[in-house]
């Protein structure tokens, strides 16, 4: 049985059902098409992926669309909302201002055959040859832009690296990019959320999966193609996720062809951070806009849940407006568009817009703060003497506390910290939290892009990758190879430069600033985060981000004593993003 395209206008829209895309190894993917109804050549936004194009987010992803449209109600407002779809642009929104939306189901997934093998070479080819396609429709002008979040944001760096001609703008919205160091091995240890993440979002769409699928809402025909497959066929029909990334442990060929080459970038570029996203995607989006060789990019970061303000009037507006520059070619004003537009955060879920021109930002004034062993305390001041400090391998670790602090202090960027450190085994991991909290020591969490307990900002690292790219690091963003191991030697005391991603928290007067050096992933003290619909992990600080899998973390080899090492010579430190009110730098720059 094979599927038959069809047409029809409703809800204001032409919309084409099961459109065929021939590969260029004669595998037809199938993508559906909402357009204007009046004839003519329009821009278009495509996305490429694998969570099944007829698939409602209301249905897929019910517990994150009721919080959502609860919250917001902006996001629904103006639309049927029959044709969500989880984490790209409602249709509905979008045809009215002239353009024309594409959605493809990528190989193997919906309603398209074939093999499933995430962020390959064979994926960005599909997903290049796809925009190259709609480029040259009857309906289209030719320029083709990409928006969408998470997996439609990742994707877009790849293929931006190929340089589809007709590709005219992207917007990556809380997009990683770098298979190993965002995505399956941070610092080196190995991440469980992608095979988790393929059992709930991924299998359960696999192409030929019929009444085990769901079916279209708007429709009612199966979302996972007119095809049964048993389950043997469907286990052939896709890669062991899994057992591939474990395969893996270095950045080798496997992760740089899943990765984006940073030089071939130069497409337009829009990047949509998420302070709260530790885990997945932040780092590349601050990456993507840093690296990119792209003459025109902009950066935005925000907070709250992972896929609210892509849907949002706030996020949806500088999309359009985005957009209406580079396809539609309209002058919107977006020339004046910072460079940068940052959501400074604050405890209590609250948000203050700032404009700024680069990223990090250059009035940073980087501060030391040192660990202070005999008070577990973190100064501005170097410690005296010599000291050690000993935690088990695989437990909680230990915390470094600031006085409370004397004013507002805004903490906005990157943060590195160096440790020196041996173990009593050949391996170490470490789990890095930098943490507020309030003078009485409640701890001060955020919304997440998924856990609703997500602390200021992590790192991690394993020591056997301490190993440095010297042309790619710089002080606050050490960079490592991660092309080989160096195991630990019994009372050997090694140097680690450990990343910590970027974040923004300011932190009112009488706070204090916390460093946790942990052996295990972070765990938010005040309760649970209950569960999401698309997770299998109950919600306890990291979401579904977790580094437990003992194939990974042997107690052979991690369940050990590690120990930490203090002297004049060897002071470990964490380097902070301070950043001076705008008046007070201004007034610094005339006074000199």
């Amino acid at each position: 049985m094979s599927l038959q395209q069809r047409s029809e206008v409703r809800d204001g829209m032409h919309i084409d059902w099961n459109v065929p895309i021939e590969m260029d190894d004669g595998l037809v993917l199938r993508a559906d098409v909402f357009r204007p109804v009046k004839d003519g050549a329009y821009p278009v936004l495509l996305t490429y992926g694998p969570y099944a194009k007829n698939l409602a987010f209301q249905d897929g992803y019910p517990s994150a669309w009721q919080r959502m449209v609860e919250k917001h109600p902006d996001v629904s407002a103006g639309s049927s909302n029959q044709y969500q779809n989880w984490e790209v642009v409602d249709p509905e929104k979008w045809v009215p201002h002239d353009y024309v939306c594409v959605r493809v189901d990528s190989r193997g997934t919906g309603c398209s055959p074939g093999f499933i093998d995430h962020f390959s070479p064979r994926e960005t080819k599909d997903f290049h040859d796809c925009i190259e396609w709609a480029g040259v429709q009857p309906w289209s002008n030719g320029k083709v832009g990409l928006n969408g979040i998470s997996y439609y944001g990742i994707n877009q760096w790849h293929v931006a690296s190929l340089q589809p001609p007709h590709l005219a703008a992207i917007c990556v919205w809380e997009g990683s990019a770098d298979w190993y160091r965002d995505m399956t091995h941070h610092g080196g240890i190995l991440s469980t959320f992608w095979e988790n993440w393929y059992d709930m979002q991924v299998k359960t769409v696999q192409y030929g999966a019929g009444e085990r699928g769901k079916r279209s809402r708007v429709h009612g025909e199966l979302v996972c193609g007119p095809e049964i497959l048993t389950e043997e066929e469907l286990r052939k029909n896709r890669a062991d996720f899994g057992a591939e990334i474990a395969a893996h442990p270095l950045d080798d060929q496997y992760h740089r062809d899943r990765s984006p080459v940073w030089s071939k970038v130069t497409v337009p570029i829009f990047s949509a951070a998420n302070w709260g996203g530790q885990g997945l995607h932040p780092r590349g989006n601050f990456e993507g806009f840093a690296r990119a060789a792209s003459k025109q990019k902009w950066l935005e970061a925000h907070g709250i849940e992972h896929w609210t303000h892509f849907y949002t009037d706030y996020g949806r507006k500088q999309q359009l407006k985005f957009f209406d520059t580079f396809l539609h070619g309209k002058d919107t004003g977006w020339s004046k568009q910072p460079k940068v537009y940052l959501q400074v955060r604050h405890p209590g879920e609250t948000f203050v817009g700032r404009a700024e021109n680069e990223w990090p930002l250059k009035r940073t004034k980087w501060t030391k703060f040192y660990l202070d062993p005999k008070a577990m305390a973190l100064t501005t001041k170097k410690p005296p003497g010599n000291g050690k400090l000993n935690f088990a391998a695989m437990d909680d670790g230990l915390t470094f506390l600031t006085p409370p602090v004397t004013q507002e202090t805004e903490i906005t960027g990157p943060s590195a910290l160096k440790l020196f450190a041996s173990s009593s085994t050949a391996d170490a991991d470490f789990f890095i939290v930098l943490r507020v909290f309030t003078g009485d020591m409640k701890e001060i969490v955020f919304q997440g892009a998924i856990d609703p307990h997500t602390p200021v900002a992590q790192g991690w690292l394993r020591a056997s990758h301490r190993k440095l790219d010297r042309k790619l690091s710089t002080p606050w963003r050490p960079y490592h190879t991660h092309d080989e191991k160096q195991p630990l030697k019994k009372g050997q005391t090694v140097e680690l430069d450990i990343e910590i991603w970027p974040t923004s928290i300011v932190v009112p007067t009488g706070y204090r600033i916390a460093l946790s050096v942990r052996g295990k992933d972070y765990v938010y003290g005040g309760g649970s985060g209950g569960k999401l619909s698309n997770f299998k992990n109950e919600l306890t600080g990291c979401g579904p981000f977790l580094h437990d899998d003992p194939r990974d973390r042997p107690k052979a080899l991690f369940d050990g004593t590690t120990t930490l090492h203090f002297s004049a010579a060897r002071a470990p430190h964490v380097l902070l993003p301070i950043i001076p009110p705008k008046k007070q730098a201004a007034a610094k720059r005339k006074r000199r």
